[in-house]
């Protein structure tokens, strides 16, 4: 009987069975909420509002756990990403072209956040105008995406989690130059609103903290990176094709890991949201104009210092940077799984860059722009999470990983709350309630 190469496969080199080793896939999906459009909606909640909202970005933050585990462990389970599960079971063409438009409006939202807040920190920092910056931004994404494509997965996790470091040092540096009283920051805990235009940031920064192309990618980069040691392989996508094979460990062992690996993540994603809250309300709440990027840099320039200000815009580039390169890996994986088309890597950043450069030509205020596309994120939610919910939860799905009864609860409360946000924010801006 010929040989083949299982075996080399399901024997992975010492190191790679440390949790250290598995990690990865959450902290490239994590970008994404670290993305422009968090950084817009943070900063103009706690610049309007002071603390009022602080009770959102941690609320957004444990649900965002749960939702990543979830797209992760689908992914590692069934070989597929959700998107392509998705492909697979709407058997009605109009029906998966119209989840299609829906999913590709969402990842259009995402590049104009990414792409503008690239261009605002290379206006901010070098004087770029904002169409070059944007351009600028879009080419580097694509540099990013040739790294996954050619060199794999763990290389491109590799410079995306470097990138993050960037983003963590230049957003968070201030919060200790500037930091907010103990006691405000508490009262803030509690859930509460204060008119239209505060569910309107709820709502952007709920869209901003659950990203529905964060789910899409999640799955993708999990299936990528990992293929279950009891589990049939399955045709190979084309970036495994291309790259190395994914490691192949007990399933168990797996999402055990990525536990650990989302838990990290979020946890940075989350403690570098909320900097970015207390830095605005404890130094620019009340200062006329700090509710934009570059009033806030302003602000920060002169109340704290060009050191933290300078910091501040290079996190907003290295923010733009990767979280762009992750959303059109996201745009990618969208299109691919469930309209089955693969498009060149130059005509699928296109796709979504070019709104984006559009925002940026005809003159609209770029802080605006970023705060709207995270509402746009939010309405997209619920279609990338029903499904999620309830595809885990399915033995013909995931079998004996399905969700257990509570997960299952919890999915879908936090998908009930996310839709009931929504729909009153339409009520309150269409009434003026």
């Amino acid at each position: 009987m010929p040989k083949t190469a299982t075996p080399s496969i399901a024997a992975p080199p010492r190191t790679s069975r440390r949790v250290a080793w598995l990690l990865g896939p959450a902290l490239v999906a994590g970008v994404a909420y670290l993305d422009p459009g968090n950084v817009a909606s943070n900063m103009t909640a706690g610049a309007r509002y002071g603390y009022l909202l602080v009770w959102v970005v941690v609320l957004g933050n444990v649900m965002a756990w749960l939702i990543q585990y979830l797209s992760a462990k689908l992914g590692i389970v069934t070989g597929q990403s959700l998107p392509e599960v998705l492909g697979t079971r709407i058997r009605s063409n109009v029906a998966r072209r119209l989840y299609w438009v829906q999913a590709e409006l969402v990842a259009m939202a995402t590049d104009v956040a990414e792409i503008i807040g690239g261009a605002v920190a290379l206006w901010l920092l070098f004087g770029v105008p904002l169409v070059w910056g944007g351009l600028i931004t879009g080419a580097v994404s694509i540099l990013l995406l040739m790294i996954q494509s050619r060199r794999g997965a763990r290389s491109f996790e590799f410079v995306i989690i470097g990138l993050m470091a960037i983003i963590v040092i230049g957003f968070t540096y201030g919060v200790f130059i500037g930091p907010p009283e103990a006691t405000s920051v508490a009262s803030g805990l509690l859930p509460r609103f204060e008119g239209a235009d505060s569910v309107l940031l709820a709502a952007s920064i709920l869209g901003a903290t659950i990203m529905p192309h964060a789910i899409y990618a999640h799955s993708a980069l999990a299936r990528d990176r990992f293929r279950p040691a009891d589990a049939a392989p399955p045709r190979p996508t084309a970036a495994q094709a291309e790259a190395a094979q994914p490691e192949r460990l007990a399933t168990t062992r797996l999402l055990r890991a990525t536990r650990w690996d989302v838990t990290i993540a979020l946890a940075i994603a989350g403690t570098v949201n909320l900097g970015i809250l207390l830095l605005a309300a404890a130094n620019l709440a009340g200062v006329p104009g700090t509710d934009s990027l570059e009033g806030a840099y302003a602000a920060l320039q002169s109340g704290i210092g060009p050191v933290v200000a300078t910091l501040f815009a290079v996190g907003l580039l290295a923010s733009g940077l990767a979280s762009s390169a992750v959303g059109a890996y996201a745009g990618a994986e969208i299109m691919q799984g469930l309209l089955r088309v693969r498009l060149p890597l130059l005509a699928r950043r296109l796709v979504t860059l070019v709104p984006a450069l559009v925002i940026l030509t005809v003159g609209v205020d770029p802080t605006l722009a970023l705060v709207l596309s995270q509402v746009v994120l939010s309405f997209g939610i619920p279609f990338a999470l029903v499904p999620l919910v309830a595809l885990t939860a399915r033995r013909d799905v995931v079998g004996a990983h399905r969700n257990r009864v509570f997960t299952t609860v919890v999915g879908a409360a936090a998908s009930v709350f996310l839709i009931a946000l929504n729909c009153a924010l339409l009520w309150l801006t269409f009434t003026g309630g």
